[in-house]
């Protein structure tokens, strides 16, 4: 098992940012209350708060006094556009490398993606 050492915070942001990103949260959606998603992952609501803020400083969550917070419009495909972006500068180099190790082709991923089934190598 990896060890996650970032702040809690980030990681807090990453599962509201997936959330988006795979549409369970849409642009113009409500979020969980600050309360309610700290209750959920067993974390401080300031805490919570702050991964909402770096949300809010980015532009991609609105609050609307009173009522909550929502994803603000166009919040998805600017994720989709950062979270591609970091994976091809940090994944992709690390993932190229170790398939380079292993003797794997793009070839290959592409095999087992048409057929559910893990290419035989000799």
């Amino acid at each position: 098992m990896v060890s996650d050492d970032r702040p809690v915070y980030i990681r807090l942001r990453d599962v509201i940012a997936e959330a988006i990103l795979e549409g369970r949260y849409r642009d113009g959606d409500p979020l969980p209350s600050v309360r309610a998603l700290a209750a959920e992952h067993g974390a401080n609501p300031l805490t919570v708060a702050k991964a909402y803020q770096t949300f809010q400083d980015d532009g991609l969550v609105v609050v609307r006094r009173g009522v909550g917070m929502f994803v603000a419009d166009g919040a998805s495909t600017r994720l989709h556009a950062i979270a591609r972006q970091d994976f091809l500068d940090h994944e992709w180099p690390r993932f190229r490398l170790q398939m380079r190790r292993l003797g794997l082709h793009l070839k290959d991923l592409h095999d087992l993606a048409d057929h559910g089934s893990a290419p035989h190598l000799t």
